[in-house]
C-alpha cells in the first residue's frame, strides 16, 4: 500500500512541480538531521540535503541560493528577516487540533527545589540555546525587563556577560566556549545537535541530570510519565504543575517557521512539496524516534500538521510587535528614531509627502522640529513602519483602524467635524456613509446589480466596507464582481473588475499608479470616488455624505477658507461679493461645472432624495477617522498634535501651515472638513472606539475572506495571540 501512495505522490509532485523549481534543498546542521533528511529524501525525492555547521551558515546559504528552506525558531526567524539576509516566513508549525501556531514559554524547575521566579539569581540555567525563543530571548527578556537581571545596554556590557554575573553557571549553547555560559554544557556549546544539551529536550534533559536548578523550555517539552517531579515557575513567585502552562508560562511565542527568499513561486512550491509529504504515510515528518537520542529534527517533533502562512508576511509580522520588541530589548538594536519630543508622521504617495514636508518646519520649536515625515505607497504599509518603529502616528478611515487594531496599535486622537463640538470632551465625532447617483439616472439601491461602482478604496469605511456589507447582506454572495459589473476600488488587485474603471495618475501609457490606494490615483478616496460619478466611469459613488458639497456648486476650499481667516469682516465680505462672481465654477478642474441639484442620495426601501436628505437616506452612521499609534507612545501624540492644532489648526493664520487644508490635493494628511482632534480617552481599543454595530458589520464582511488585506490575515494568523 506505501509503495502505490509512494507512486501517486511522485506522479502528482511530477506534474504539480515543473520547472522552475525541481528541487526543495532542505538546510541542515547536524549528522543525525542530515539522516532523517537523506531518509525522507529516498522516500519523497522532490527534497535533496543540503549540509551546514550553523543556522547561520544555513540562512546564508538560503540567501545564497545554495539552499531553499529550512525550518526556524523564532529568534532565527529574527536574523533570517533582517535585510542582510532578507528571508521569510512561509509555513508555520502547527501543534494542536485548533490550529495552535504558538506555543509557552516557561521555566521548569525539579518539585521541592524550594525557590521561586525572583529568586533565580546564583542558580544553575539551562538554555535551549543562545538566542532561542522559549529557551534565551523570553526569559532573559523577562529577567531584564523585571528589574532582575541588571543590564543597561551594549554601551555597559554584552547581554551574556550580564547573564553569566546573574546565574552561577548555565548552559547556553552558541555562546563562546570557555564562559560561564558554556560551563554546564556536556558538549561542545554548539548550537546543534552534536551538543547534548542543546534544544528543548537537551535543555531538559541538562536539568533531569541535575547539571542546572531551572531548564528554561516550551510548555510541551517535559516527558508525560516525568511530569509529577517537575514545576513551573511563574512570573507571580508562585509555582504550578507543569500542565498548567496556560496560567503560568512566561510568554506566548510564535511557532516555529520554514523560511525561503522571497520569492512566491519557490514558496509555492515548498508549500505543495510539504503538504503533499506530510499526509504521506511512508514517513513521519514530525517524528525523531528512529534518530534518538536527538529529538525535533528538520521539524519540531510536536509538530501536528503544517500551516500555510498569509502571503506578504515578513519575519516581523509573523512575530508581532511584543515579541520584536523582546528581542530588540535584548539586543539594544535602535530603530530609526526621532528628535527628543518628536513624533514620525508616515505620509502616504507623493502629495501628502509634499504636505508632511511643509509641516516639518512649520513645526519647529528650539530649532528641534516636533514632526519629522516618514512616507510608504500604502496605509498598510505606513501601519507596518508603525509597528517597526519606523514611524509613529497616522490618521486613517475606520476600516484601517479595524485592521491597525488587528496588528496590536491604537486610535489615541479621532477627528471632529462640527467646530461647536471641539470643546466638548467625549462628544463623539462621525459621518454618514452614502450612496450617490446622477439625478434622473434610474439608479436605485434596488437595481444597483450589474452596474458600474466607485469606491473610495477596498476596506475603507464608506466606500466598501459598510456598502459591501450592505450588498453581501442582499446577495449572500462574498463575489462582488457577480453584482457590479465593473467599478474602481482603488487598492484591488489589478486584474479584478474593480480596477477597470480606474485611471491612475492620468499617464496615457505605463501608469503605475493605476487603482493604487494612494492619491496618485485620481478616483481614490472620497473626492475621487465622486470624480468617478462625475466622469461616467461608474453609475454610483459611496463616499460620505459632506464629499457632494465639498465638490460642487463652484467651490473653491481653499480660496473661501483664505477668505474666512482674514481678521477683518468688513474686508471678507467686501471682497467676498467682488469675488462671488469668480468663485461660481472655480473649483477643481474635474468639478467645473458639477452642481450638487444634479445628484441624489440611494438607500434600501427608498426612492432617490436629495442630497440633503442624508439623515433618512444613509448606509450607517459611522466613526470618523482617528490617529493611530503605538501604545507605549500614546501619551508623547497626543502631547504633540495637540499642541501642533493649537498653532496650525483651523484657527491659524493665513500666512501659515494649516493641518487641515490641503492645497494640493484632498484630505491629506487629515480630513479637510476637520476643525479639531480630539483626545480618545486611553485604554480604548480599537474594538470599543469603532462601536459594535461598526464591528459586528466587519465580522460579517470577513466571514468573506477575499476582502480581508494581507497585513490584516498577516495580523490575525496566530490565533493564540489574538486578544478578541
Amino acid at each position: 500500500m506505501n509503495s502505490l501512495l509512494l507512486v501517486a505522490l511522485l506522479g502528482c509532485l511530477a506534474t504539480v512541480f515543473a520547472a522552475p523549481h525541481e528541487r526543495v534543498r532542505w538546510c541542515v546542521t547536524s549528522q543525525k538531521e542530515q539522516q532523517k533528511c537523506t531518509d525522507f529524501s529516498a522516500k519523497v525525492p522532490v527534497f535533496s540535503c543540503v549540509r551546514r555547521d550553523s543556522i547561520l551558515n544555513c540562512i546564508i546559504a538560503i540567501k545564497a541560493g545554495e539552499a531553499d528552506a529550512m525550518t526556524l525558531d523564532g529568534g532565527d526567524i529574527y536574523t533570517a528577516g533582517l535585510n542582510n539576509y532578507n528571508l521569510q516566513p512561509i509555513i508555520a508549525e502547527d501543534y494542536g487540533t485548533n490550529s495552535e501556531t504558538c506555543y509557552y514559554a516557561v521555566a521548569v524547575v525539579k518539585k521541592g527545589s524550594g525557590f521561586n521566579f525572583n529568586q533565580l539569581q546564583g542558580k544553575r540555567s539551562c538554555h535551549t540555546g543562545l538566542g532561542k525563543s522559549a529557551g534565551w530571548n523570553i526569559p532573559i527578556g523577562t529577567l531584564v525587563s523585571m528589574g532582575l537581571i541588571q543590564w543597561e545596554g551594549i554601551e555597559d556590557k554584552p547581554v551574556e556577560e550580564a547573564v553569566s554575573e546573574y546565574f552561577q553557571a548555565s548552559c547556553a549553547p552558541g555562546a563562546n566556549q570557555g564562559t560561564k555560559l558554556c560551563e554546564l554544557c556536556k558538549g561542545d556549546c554548539s548550537k546543534t545537535h552534536s551538543e547534548p544539551y542543546y534544544d528543548y529536550a537537551g535543555a531538559f534533559q541538562c536539568l533531569a541530570e541535575d547539571a542546572g536548578d531551572v531548564a528554561f523550555v516550551k510548555h510541551l517539552t517535559v516527558p508525560e510519565a516525568e511530569k509529577s517531579k517537575y514545576e513551573l515557575l511563574c512570573k507571580d513567585n508562585t509555582r504550578a504543575p507543569i500542565d498548567n502552562y496556560q496560567h503560568c508560562h512566561l510568554a506566548k511565542v510564535p511557532a516555529h517557521a520554514v523560511v525561503t527568499r522571497k520569492d512566491a513561486q519557490l514558496a509555492e512550491f515548498i508549500w505543495q512539496s510539504l503538504n503533499s509529504a506530510q499526509v504521506f504515510q511512508g514517513f513521519n515528518l514530525f517524528s525523531s524516534e528512529a534518530y534518538a537520542p536527538s529529538k525535533n529534527l528538520m521539524f519540531k517533533d510536536s509538530t501536528v500538521r503544517l500551516v500555510q502562512v498569509p502571503p506578504n508576511t515578513d519575519s516581523f509580522l509573523y512575530l508581532g510587535a511584543e515579541y520584536t520588541s523582546i528581542i530588540r530589548s535584548i539586543k539594544k538594536e535602535e530603530s530609526p528614531s526621532t528628535s527628543p519630543g518628536a513624533i514620525r508622521w508616515c505620509a502616504v504617495g507623493h502629495a501628502e509627502t509634499t504636505k508632511c514636508d511643509n509641516w516639518t518646519p512649520a513645526s519647529m520649536v528650539g530649532g528641534s522640529a516636533t514632526i519629522e515625515c516618514s512616507s510608504a505607497p500604502t496605509v498598510d504599509d505606513c501601519l507596518k513602519k508603525i509597528m517597526r518603529k519606523e514611524a509613529d502616528a497616522m490618521a486613517v478611515d475606520g476600516g484601517q483602524v479595524y485592521t491597525a487594531g488587528k496588528c496590536g496599535l491604537v486610535p489615541v486622537m479621532v477627528e471632529q467635524y462640527d467646530a461647536g463640538l471641539c470643546g466638548t470632551s467625549g462628544a463623539a465625532s462621525s459621518y454618514f456613509a452614502v450612496a450617490v447617483v446622477k439625478k434622473d439616472s434610474g439608479v436605485t439601491w434596488e437595481n444597483l446589480k450589474g452596474k458600474r461602482s466607485c469606491h473610495t478604496g477596498v476596506g475603507r469605511t464608506a466606500g466598501w466596507n459598510i456598502p459591501m456589507g450592505h450588498i453581501y447582506d442582499l446577495s449572500k454572495d462574498c463575489d462582488f464582481s457577480k453584482f457590479f459589473s465593473s467599478g474602481c476600488a482603488p487598492g484591488s488587485k489589478s486584474d479584478s473588475p474593480f480596477c477597470q474603471q480606474c485611471v491612475g495618475s492620468g499617464k496615457a501609457v505605463g501608469d503605475e499608479f493605476k487603482c493604487k490606494a494612494s492619491a496618485e490615483e485620481k478616483y481614490y478616496g472620497y473626492a475621487g470616488a465622486f470624480r468617478c460619478l462625475v466622469a461616467g466611469s461608474g453609475d454610483v459613488a459611496f463616499i460620505k455624505h459632506t464629499t457632494i458639497s465639498e465638490n460642487s456648486n463652484g467651490k473653491r476650499l481653499t480660496l473661501v477658507n483664505f477668505y474666512l481667516n482674514l481678521n477683518s469682516v468688513a474686508l471678507y465680505k467686501t471682497l467676498f461679493d467682488s469675488f462671488s462672481c469668480l468663485l461660481k465654477g472655480n473649483g477643481p478642474d474635474w468639478a467645473t461645472g458639477v452642481m450638487s441639484d444634479d445628484y441624489q442620495l440611494i438607500c434600501p426601501g427608498k426612492a432617490p432624495v436629495p442630497i440633503s436628505e442624508y439623515q433618512s437616506c444613509n448606509l450607517a452612521q459611522v466613526p470618523a477617522h482617528a490617529v493611530v499609534t503605538r501604545p507605549e507612545i500614546r501619551n508623547d501624540v497626543v502631547r504633540v498634535l495637540q499642541a501642533q492644532q493649537a498653532s496650525f489648526g483651523i484657527s491659524a493664520d493665513e500666512f501659515t501651515f494649516k493641518m487641515f487644508q490641503s492645497e494640493n490635493g484632498k484630505n491629506l494628511l487629515f480630513k479637510d472638513s476637520t476643525k479639531c482632534l480630539q483626545e480618545i480617552q486611553a485604554e480604548t481599543r480599537y474594538d470599543k472606539f469603532l462601536g459594535s454595530e461598526y464591528m459586528n458589520a466587519m465580522t460579517s464582511l470577513r466571514e468573506c475572506g477575499t476582502d480581508t488585506s494581507d497585513l490584516e490575515k498577516s495580523c490575525s494568523f496566530h490565533s493564540c495571540q489574538q486578544k478578541n
